[in-house]
């Protein structure tokens, strides 16, 4: 009970500290640190911890992977390209430049992931709102929250995905029969929440006169490379194959290609990649294993069991309760929890695609609540914006609520 106990306040502790920054010190200091007392306190052996750190390999991977990208892509001048297309677009509408932005981050969430939304979408988001001479918070929270409520359009949409169904993704047919409605009402209510909230951010004009430089052939390799690693990931995703070394071996030859034309140093761009977030996700990994050894799966497991002899309602709360608990513990640990405990309930399928909704849209109340809304935070610290935990939550908790109702609502309703 004491070990218990110690275990569960020491996760706590390691959750608090990534949530709140306590001296602004990085995510993953704290998470770091709550792996390192587990370990020192006698609570995980060193095995049980590099074994829980080892299971992140694919994770790590599709990270590195993206992160190139997109710095490669910084680097050439793709961003602000990009940028000043979508000013130009926008003729001096600031609402319209909202909806671009927003529909933007709907197609490189679905094809690239949330997380390429928050790494290689944001940089591009805030250059546009310089060009454009617009409020740049509220394009910055369309990117954090499409990340999120379009991330089960596909099963690549949310590495998530891939660690709630354990590899086992179902048939891209069966995909779209249990989320393509489910997401059509995810994003339709987030799109719709964040325009009211941001109303008085976005009335208003922008910029008509934006110069939009021609881009360079550096940045036109580093856009096709983004483009093949959507279509590689796609097509790895459809034969079950894993995406973290795929999407690695894209970053690194699209970086190492883009770079020999630009006779750029690789070093120099992987010198400005945040490469903290892999020790925050390995920190992570280990708090989850160490709470699995103090049996929480088992029960998670067991109410399951209990709950699914009504499925429709074991679907609502199940979904429910894990939206609201990835804030708490970040959605991968929380995915991961979930995804043991259906492999050892076994619930009807409509409780683990419930399950999967409120892994991934339930992020959206925090600024913690998913990787992808740390890298969007780290992102746009870069370009010298900063959101706070209550600030965004004031945010999250009028959009994300009437998403989740939308999406399991429907998703309950076409059985």
């Amino acid at each position: 009970m004491i070990a218990t106990a110690a275990v569960w306040s020491i996760c706590a502790g390691a959750t608090a500290g990534v949530i709140v920054r306590p001296f602004r010190w990085p995510e993953a200091v704290w998470a770091v640190a709550g792996a390192v007392l587990l370990i020192a306190g006698g609570f995980m052996p060193w095995g049980a911890a590099a074994g829980a750190v080892g299971k992140g390999l694919d994770v790590y991977l599709f990270l590195v992977g993206m992160m190139l990208l997109s710095e490669v892509a910084r680097a050439e001048g793709m961003f602000d390209w990009i940028a000043a297309t979508a000013a130009i677009h926008a003729r001096g509408s600031s609402p319209r430049l909202f909806a671009l932005v927003f529909a933007t981050g709907v197609v490189t969430t679905a094809f690239l992931s949330n997380d390429a939304t928050a790494v290689v979408l944001t940089p591009a988001v805030y250059a546009a709102a310089r060009k454009a001479k617009a409020d740049p918070l509220p394009l910055l929270f369309a990117c954090a929250l499409i990340a999120n409520a379009a991330s089960f359009v596909l099963p690549i949409s949310n590495p998530a995905n891939l660690v709630l169904y354990g590899g086992q993704m179902p048939p891209l047919a069966e995909w779209f029969g249990s989320f393509a409605l489910p997401s059509v009402a995810a994003i339709g209510a987030t799109f719709l929440m964040l325009r009211w909230v941001q109303r008085d951010r976005i009335a208003g004009t922008c910029t008509t006169t934006v110069e939009r430089a021609p881009l360079s052939w550096g940045g036109k390799l580093a856009f096709a490379g983004i483009v093949a690693t959507a279509v590689l990931l796609l097509v790895m995703s459809l034969r079950g194959v894993d995406l973290g070394l795929p999407t690695c071996i894209a970053g690194v030859a699209t970086t190492l290609v883009v770079c020999a034309l630009a006779r750029r140093s690789p070093i120099a761009v992987a010198r400005d990649v945040s490469w903290s977030v892999l020790p925050l996700v390995a920190g992570l990994f280990v708090l989850v294993e160490a709470l699995d050894r103090t049996g929480v799966i088992a029960r998670v497991a067991g109410a399951l069991r209990t709950a699914s002899a009504d499925p429709a309602r074991a679907a609502a709360v199940s979904g429910t309760i894990l939206a609201f608990g990835s804030n708490l513990m970040n959605n991968l640990p929380a995915g991961l929890i979930a995804s043991s405990a259906v492999a050892q309930a076994q619930p009807p399928r409509i409780v683990v695609d419930a399950l999967l909704i409120g892994v991934d849209l339930g992020p959206n109340l925090s600024i913690t609540g998913s990787l992808a809304t740390i890298l969007w935070l780290q992102a746009i610290r870069r370009e010298g914006e900063d959101v706070g935990f209550w600030q965004f939550f004031r945010v999250g908790l009028v959009t994300m609520v009437p998403a989740l109702v939308a999406a399991l609502g429907v998703r309950l309703l076409i059985g």
